[in-house]
């Protein structure tokens, strides 16, 4: 630390400067206790002064009953940072801010989880407010994404590391709040002194994980000062405070990624299972379960003490082989059922009281237990939500449903914005074990790190490279799916690597000798011609077929027939208030009539545009982006005739039609759609039953 202290961290530098010493020699002395060979350790050692040179320090302490010793994490973490990092403690180093681009990098993988948790961390920032405290959101590689704190001390939070873009990671910035709860999984104190580099001394960092749910580690809710009281305990309504907000972020992103999924919460208490629900898995159409908050893992798991971190021992599992309750009776479960009928024995013995939600938006359409098998169409439910009956999409998916369990690669095709990572994770969601689900971008990665973010390296394996190596994408995703968006632009001297590993089914990291062995499901994507691609020489014909098990093709939307529904969907699914928003009849006639070259994609940006700017709950043409408010595309599209597609949707229409003897109730049935809707197609395509055809 050099340079002029200010006279508001006056108290916290002044510390540093008095107690380095003494704090070096603590942690010297620790990691020297399982490092007597010459190593960093040793080199600290002999840079300090003789100990009765030195003021009494709080190790010493500590062996005296003044001072509490270290815990078992700071002292394990202290010895992680000389032996695995290679840490020195007589070196200070200053907190390192990562650049802007990075860090929008970082926030752009988290942004879905971001956003959901915005509202827990203002609310926990007002509660914090004037105490000194400033909030941090960190990933799980330990970078800040998210901050908040008192503009006014902006400067000195930055020199701390308490600021946006931070990288707190153990390996680098030694025993700190972030990095020792990335590398325990619990919710802890680092205080003070407990910190391994005495620049950081001043500080108290309180923070908790937060669970993806899958049951991965996702992020990290912290809070810190710059100043506080010295005794530790001093911090402990800031550890419970962590811990709350952290496990509200966790059941409010499961509720948002799984509205269209039973939801079950649990509560130790019959009177808290609505109000203030401990945990909740959702489940699947067979009653397995999809996603968990932590402490559901912990609870159903039967490890209250959080020994058993394995997300498996949950995610995948049957309802039924973890409670003692029969899925077919969640139905029982609903908003004013007896609190006597709410309870339920989990496997290891203990009492819960559940209170189970059926699929939404609509709650009522779907309350019976049944509902949990299979989608209105006769599909598995996620791959069911993918449409609202269009005969093209219908086909494709019922093809696609036999494929869920197959152990061939999947191919789909088709143009940008179709939806194709919808349905490569609705295909995942489908199956019986999902297990993660790891989406790569092929096009989005830079050419200079998509090999090492794929097949991972080992430390030191380049300049640049983690400490800890880094597993890489494709062993994340052993034993569920990877999903290759935009194979087509992967850098061609990578995909015999690829190759290699879909072949022998392992993965050698970058700079390795050994290679490490997956089971992943791969499915892949892209909007380009790949055979085409092939006969150019810019893609490999040998990994063409070998991803190329099964294809299936995604129309473009305006070959779709469904476009009413997709539009009252993402109205319903954007909206803010219970009323939503709707489409005058103009409004509609000008979504159909759009060519939509930007397919789902540019649809949805188009309602969110309008729904903006709209007033009173109705959308007019008027609201609409002003591409779409000029006529001109429907009258070409009439000069130039019919659409090959639409002839074909005629075809299919009709023989529905007349295979149900022209009852158009019964035809609507069959489609899952509302009569309404078929009556509206018919007009579309021209159809009309045989007794009303003029002669």
């Amino acid at each position: 630390m050099t340079g002029a202290t200010s006279p508001i961290l006056g108290r916290t530098y002044t510390m540093v400067a008095m107690h380095v010493r003494d704090h070096i020699e603590e942690v010297v002395r620790v990691v020297s206790t399982e490092t007597p060979e010459p190593g960093t350790a040793a080199r600290a050692r002999r840079g300090l002064a003789r100990p009765q040179q030195l003021r009494a320090s709080p190790f010493r302490d500590a062996q005296q009953g003044h001072t509490p010793l270290r815990d078992g994490l700071i002292r394990d973490s202290w010895r992680r940072c000389v032996a695995t990092h290679g840490l020195d403690p007589t070196r200070l180093q200053e907190a390192r801010i990562l650049p802007e681009a990075r860090v929008r990098e970082h926030r752009e993988r988290l942004e879905d989880l971001i956003r959901t948790a915005r509202f827990g961390l203002e609310s926990l920032h007002r509660r914090i407010a004037g105490q000194g405290y400033v909030l941090l959101l960190s990933d799980a590689r330990g970078v800040t994404v998210d901050f908040m704190g008192d503009p006014t001390f902006d400067n000195h939070l930055r020199r701390a590391g308490l600021y946006l873009g931070s990288d707190w990671n153990e390996a680098h910035a030694g025993t700190c709040g972030v990095g020792l709860c990335i590398a325990s999984g619990e919710a802890l104190t680092v205080h003070q002194t407990d910190h391994f580099d005495a620049t950081h001394v001043g500080l108290t960092c309180t923070c908790a994980p937060i669970h993806d749910v899958d049951g991965r580690l996702a992020a990290v809710l912290d809070i810190s000062a710059l100043r506080s009281p010295t005794p530790k305990d001093s911090q402990h309504l800031a550890l419970q405070l962590v811990q709350d907000y952290a496990h509200t972020i966790e059941m409010a992103n499961l509720e948002r990624r799984f509205r269209d999924r039973w939801l079950v919460r649990f509560s130790l208490s019959p009177d808290f299972v609505e109000a203030d629900p401990d945990c909740a898995v959702a489940l699947d159409d067979d009653g397995r379960i999809l996603g968990m908050t932590d402490r559901a893992r912990r609870l159903l798991a039967g490890q209250a003490d959080g020994s058993a971190r394995d997300p498996s021992a949950v995610i995948g599992r049957h309802f039924n082989e973890l409670v003692d309750f029969d899925v077919e009776r969640l139905g029982d479960l609903g908003r004013g059922a007896a609190t006597e009928s709410c309870g339920i024995e989990v496997r290891s013995g203990r009492m819960l009281y559940a209170h189970a939600a059926p699929p939404g938006p609509a709650p009522a359409a779907r309350s019976r237990p049944d509902a949990l098998r299979r989608g209105t169409h006769g599909l598995p439910a996620p791959l069911a939500a993918l449409t609202g009956g269009d005969p093209a999409i219908l086909a494709m998916l019922g093809r696609a449903a036999r494929l869920v369990e197959a152990p061939v690669a999947i191919m789909i095709r088709g143009e940008t914005g179709t939806g194709k990572e919808y349905l490569a994770k609705a295909l995942h969601q489908s199956r019986r074990k999902p297990g993660p689900f790891v989406a790569v971008n092929c096009a989005a990665l830079p050419e200079s790190l998509i090999e090492s973010e794929l097949f991972g390296h080992v430390p030191g394996a380049f300049t640049g490279a983690r400490a800890r190596g880094h597993a890489g994408l494709i062993r994340e995703a052993s034993g569920g799916t990877l999903f290759l968006d935009e194979i087509g632009d992967m850098p061609l001297a990578l995909q015999g690597r690829l190759l290699r590993v879909l072949a022998e089914r392992e993965v050698l990291p970058v700079g390795g000798s050994r290679p490490v062995p997956v089971d992943i499901r791969v499915i892949s994507a892209s909007h380009r011609d790949l055979m085409a691609e092939v006969r150019a020489g810019r893609f490999r014909e040998d990994l063409y077929y070998r991803l190329n098990g099964a294809l299936l093709t995604l129309p473009p939307l305006r070959e779709r027939a469904d476009l009413d529904w997709l539009v009252g969907r993402m109205l319903a699914d954007g909206a803010a208030d219970p009323a939503g928003h709707r489409l005058d009849p103009q409004a509609r006639l000008r979504l159909r009539a759009h060519h939509w070259p930007g397919n789902l994609r540019e649809l949805a940006n188009a309602l969110v545009c309008a729904r903006a700017v709209s007033t009173g709950g109705v959308i007019r043409v008027t609201d609409l982006p002003e591409d779409l408010q000029a006529p001109a595309l429907s009258a070409q599209a009439h000069a130039i005739g019919p659409h090959p597609r639409a002839r074909e949707d005629a075809e299919m229409l009709r023989m529905v039609l007349k295979s149900h003897r022209w009852n158009v109730s019964a035809a609507a049935r069959a489609l899952g759609i509302d009569r309404t809707t078929v009556h509206r197609r018919m007009r579309r395509l021209g159809i009309r039953p045989p007794h009303r055809v003029e002669g």
